[in-house]
């Protein structure tokens, strides 16, 4: 895990997110020394739909479909 001083971290923190994004390792953050705080990514959760707590919304939901199922929905099959 990496440390940084405040200073240093108000200085990048741009810089610094998109590294602890990028390599999903910790990074922790000093004031005079000693460790006050610690910057990691976030793991995202489930997602989930209204009132069905236990239905899971797969990751591509959102995503087009391919044109061949389009094609189908348009008439076009």
């Amino acid at each position: 895990m990496a440390t940084i001083t405040s200073t240093e971290a108000k200085a990048r923190l741009n810089a610094i997110l998109a590294e602890v994004e990028r390599t999903g390792t910790p990074v922790t953050i000093t004031t005079r020394g000693r460790p006050v705080a610690v910057l990691s990514p976030v793991t995202p959760g489930r997602r989930r739909f209204g009132q069905f707590p236990d239905l899971v919304i797969p990751d591509d939901f959102d995503d087009p479909l391919p044109d061949e199922e389009l094609a189908l929905w348009e008439g076009r099959g």
